[in-house]
């Protein structure tokens, strides 16, 4: 008789078990950050009063520390603390209220700073609890939804909680006051060390130091009291945004200006009427690629400063629309746009002793293009003023530069001239005079059906080494009220971190 044995199954392996535990746990937490972070994302950014400002603060998982926005001047950022969470400010408006009363009376701009720190701790303490509990929340429904048990949420709210406690710890533990008085600047705040001094300047002058925060608050509270008070730009609240500069001459200063007043002003597309580079070449065409980071049209058209390398890198930008003697659309308005004849930093090719007559002709070249369209276009864009007199009668409107002054007037035929002073101050240029060039653009604002200006603004930064900022809106009247009267003019008083 044969004997038959069943076989026997093998243990299980403990290591398995493990694995399988390790692994139902990292779901959990996977899980439970992603819905957190979902959560804090979407919906983790509170308002609060900070001084006489209206201001936004959220977290955003980039790395510790905190960065205060000022637009359109730019930002600061303070390495205060290390961890996963960021905390983020930015100066929305100006509370009319709050600020003329701060105007007036002398004892509370004395203490502007305690009120200011006042304000920023309670709405940073009302940031985290709002923070947290959507954190835990979106963790919670995270995990109800993927994992489908109740329990599951329980944990993941836990596990979350855990997570909040661990992020405090190590902001608590890594706490650097000493930061706080050695801030980095972005953008126009950059000339913000050469009017308080540094960080041991700071400490040995205490007072002088306190008066300068209460002239930062006090006069960026003007520049967005004067921005919330500007007139109607023509009565049309659907009124199309585009801003004019030029000669920006590798200004990183020019650039950030640029960025700011795009996204404070919501401006739909960017008009460039060239000199963007000082030489047209290679190592200067890398900095233009910032170009293609902003999120509107770029129309630009080639100065005599810059080379077709130049114009041809500006092509190959996603939101870049290069003009050489033709016209586009961009945000519904019909440009045309000619580059400049001449090349002057090539001094093999004589173009820089081109005469008047080679600028009037290339003038007369775009006039035709611009009268062979269905419709004359709105903008012409030119580089050199000297280029705008055959355009005149044929568009409305002309842009310029090269000249470095802003200046506008009308031409004999009713076409308005308007030449832009250096986006860029001028470049190294700007530092060979007595003054700086000051670094100044407009925005123009146009009525989306027929495309006729009908104000525009004129923002004007002082050189380097100066920080004060000034913005004018003048109405353009219609056109059947133009009956030789000027238009309106709103001046707004100059704002800067300290006059």
């Amino acid at each position: 008789m044969v004997k038959v044995t069943e076989a026997t199954a093998p243990a299980p392996s403990p290591w398995r078990d493990r694995g399988r535990v390790a692994g139902r746990w990292g779901l959990r937490v996977a899980v439970a950050l992603i819905g957190a972070l979902i959560a804090v994302l979407l919906f983790g950014r509170i308002s609060a009063p900070i001084g006489p400002f209206d201001a936004t603060l959220a977290f955003r998982p980039l790395g510790g520390g905190a960065q205060v926005a000022v637009p359109p001047l730019g930002s600061l950022a303070v390495d205060v603390y290390d961890g996963p969470l960021r905390l983020e400010i930015q100066l929305q408006r100006v509370d009319q209220e709050r600020a003329r009363a701060l105007a007036t009376d002398p004892v509370r701009l004395a203490g502007v700073v305690d009120r200011v720190s006042e304000d920023l701790r309670s709405g940073v303490i009302r940031l985290v609890w709002t923070t947290a509990l959507l954190a835990i929340a979106g963790a919670a429904l995270a995990s109800l939804v993927v994992l489908r048990r109740p329990r599951e949420s329980l944990i993941a709210g836990g596990v979350t909680t855990a997570l909040l406690v661990g992020t405090a710890g190590i902001g608590v533990a890594t706490w650097r006051p000493d930061a706080l008085s050695a801030p980095t600047y972005t953008g126009l705040l950059v000339n913000a060390n050469s009017l308080i001094g540094s960080a041991e300047d700071i400490v040995a002058r205490f007072d002088a130091y306190r008066a300068s925060l209460e002239d930062l608050v006090a006069n960026v509270g003007n520049l967005y009291a004067t921005l919330a008070t500007l007139p109607d730009p023509g009565g049309a609240d659907d009124s199309v945004a585009l801003l004019h500069v030029s000669d920006l001459h590798l200004n990183p200063a020019g650039f950030d200006l640029v960025r700011q007043v795009v996204d404070q002003f919501g401006v739909d597309a960017v008009l460039d009427t060239g000199d963007i580079t000082d030489w047209g070449s290679q190592p200067e065409n890398q900095l233009i690629t910032r170009v293609g980071t902003l999120d509107v049209p770029y129309v630009y058209i080639r100065g005599n400063h810059d080379s077709a390398a130049t114009a041809r890198l500006i092509s190959e930008q996603p939101n870049g629309v290069v003009l050489n003697g033709e016209a586009a659309t961009v945000a519904g308005i019909d440009i045309a746009g000619v580059p400049d004849p001449r090349f002057t930093p090539d001094k093999s090719t004589g173009d820089d002793d081109a005469g008047e007559d080679v600028l009037i002709n290339t003038g007369e070249a775009l006039a035709e293009v611009a009268e062979a369209q269905p419709e004359p276009p709105a903008i012409a864009m030119v580089h050199d003023p000297k280029m705008a007199p055959p355009l005149d009668g044929v568009v409305p409107l002309v842009l310029s530069g090269h000249t470095h002054r802003r200046e506008v007037s009308t031409m004999d035929e009713g076409t308005l001239l308007m030449v832009q002073g250096s986006t860029g101050g001028a470049g190294l240029r700007g530092l060979q005079g007595e003054e700086p060039t000051p670094l100044s653009c407009t925005v123009l604002y146009l009525d989306p059906d027929t495309g006729a200006l009908r104000a525009y603004d004129e923002i004007t930064l002082g050189g380097l080494g100066e920080t004060e900022v000034t913005i004018q809106r003048v109405v353009v009247p219609e056109p059947e009220d133009a009956d030789g009267t000027e238009a309106e003019q709103s001046p707004a008083s100059p704002t800067s971190p300290a006059e």
